[in-house]
């Protein structure tokens, strides 16, 4: 960010006061201005005069929580492109509940407030650049989604695979914002950033492993204009990590007297 733009605004909506000073500390850290207030209703009234990027909103507020105020965020011609991340305590049903109740994003109030930030700044980057954010994708257009933290990236695409899904995979994690989409359980084409086919699967694989977070949403019976992808998946997978754990070894080895 230079000296002249405006550091990207936070909305965050939650009653936990340790939560919240740990959050906004890890977000200013990351270059956001953040505002903050514990109820909901009264957040609501600022956002017409300052519009944040982003907000931020707990499920569990005493009078109306994120799936609450989703219809009056999204009915809003004013408000409705800003995206909705809603923050609980449920790894297992928060994230379905969360999309379905129309909200962009869930995030787990227990993780590291470092990561948390990351992952925010993450989601408005690629919301601002890529062909087709993850996050940005509608409850309607998915069938499949979740958080790369509790599912990683090869085991949902070994899932596509073995049960050979046609649609188009777009996952977000960090820096990264890649497509990759599968006919009858082969993936046929990738994007990631600037590659493209298989130098693309290898790279989203190996970042995924990398980071460990992000969100992945499917878009069943997508399918790609060109192939660009002729190997299988399972092997593009096993070089792909391959390649990752001999990255990863080699800095410890040069270390070894």
């Amino acid at each position: 960010m230079t000296s002249g733009e405006r550091a990207p605004r936070v909305l965050l909506i939650d009653s936990n006061v340790y939560f919240v000073k740990r959050v906004v500390e890890a977000l200013e850290k990351e270059g956001f201005e953040v505002l903050h207030h514990p109820t909901a209703a009264y957040a609501l009234t600022m956002i017409e005069w300052n519009p944040p990027n982003i907000i931020l909103c707990a499920t569990e507020l005493r009078e109306m929580g994120a799936f609450e105020i989703v219809p009056m965020i999204r009915n809003d011609p004013k408000t409705a492109s800003i995206p909705l991340m809603a923050i609980g305590n449920s790894v297992e049903k928060g994230p379905l509940e969360a999309y379905r109740a129309g909200c962009d994003d869930y995030i787990d109030r227990r993780g590291n407030p470092s990561d948390i930030a990351a992952h925010i700044r993450s989601f408005l980057q690629s919301s601002q650049h890529g062909f087709q954010p993850t996050g940005m994708l509608s409850v309607d257009e998915t069938s499949l989604s979740g958080n790369l933290a509790h599912l990683d990236l090869p085991g949902i695409v070994q899932m596509l695979e073995q049960s050979r899904q046609t649609g188009a995979l777009h996952v977000n994690a960090r820096e990264i914002d890649a497509v990759l989409f599968f006919e009858n359980g082969e993936i046929c084409h990738a994007e990631c950033g600037t590659l493209i086919g298989e130098e693309a699967v290898m790279q989203v694989i190996q970042d995924c492993q990398q980071g460990g977070i992000g969100v992945y949403k499917l878009v069943t019976g997508a399918t790609a204009k060109k192939r660009t992808v002729h190997r299988s998946a399972t092997d593009l997978l096993l070089d792909a990590l391959r390649e990752f754990d001999e990255n990863q070894r080699e800095p410890a080895e040069k270390e070894m007297p």
